[in-house]
């Protein structure tokens, strides 16, 4: 097996280093299982090589940020569809700082994710930071869905909040929104400037 470094060396000025706040070879499992896909389809879709999928997915290599990027892309996800975790598994008395701007940077053609607190792996809550660059609800392929719940606060800007159920709702800085992450929901900014907001995933 393949040894991995330590998350404390994965930072933003080198995004090509480990990164994995969670089991990340189960999850892929998990995804792929669930849609019925065999590791060729997955290879296909994420242009990354089945030996390759295979050693991600039993634990034998550690994905760098370039392979995550492909996974999201190639699995039709968002970032928290990725990294909502699905072991009971808890470790007290942990404690982990993001200063400010020092996150692990997932950006996608539609948000601009900061992950916080990455050091932490198996926690039962997925904080980021995220920059929305979508001005329209075209720019996604689909409903973003997840397990979970999720909550929302607007940093700075406005967006537009569409959820499956709901109508759509404009929030403003300092405006809030706690919504069931299975429920299809996607966020765009209507502001002159991209908007930025805090998202909090929790199982």
């Amino acid at each position: 097996m393949v040894s991995r470094p330590s998350l404390e060396t994965a930072t933003s000025a080198e995004p090509d280093k480990f990164v994995e706040p969670l089991e990340l070879g189960k999850r892929v499992k998990e995804i792929r299982l669930t849609k019925g896909w065999t590791l060729e389809e997955v290879s296909q879709r994420t242009g990354i090589a089945r030996s390759t999928l295979s050693k991600i997915e039993n634990d034998q290599v550690s994905p760098s940020f370039t392979i995550v990027q492909k996974l999201i892309k190639g699995l039709g996800m968002d970032l928290p569809q990725l990294f909502v975790e699905s072991s009971d598994q808890s470790i007290a008395g942990r404690r982990d700082i993001t200063r400010k701007g020092k996150g692990e940077p997932h950006p996608t053609s539609t948000y601009e994710h900061e992950l916080l607190n990455f050091s932490i792996s198996r926690k039962k809550m997925v904080p980021f930071k995220t920059r929305v660059r979508a001005r329209s609800i075209e720019e996604f392929k689909e409903w973003i869905r997840h397990d979970g719940e999720e909550f929302l606060l607007v940093l700075s800007g406005t967006i537009n909040f569409f959820s499956e159920f709901y109508e759509p709702i404009e929030l403003k800085f300092g405006d809030s929104v706690y919504y069931d992450a299975a429920m299809g929901h996607m966020v765009v900014s209507v502001s002159e400037e991209d908007a930025e907001i805090l998202w909090v995933v929790a199982r």
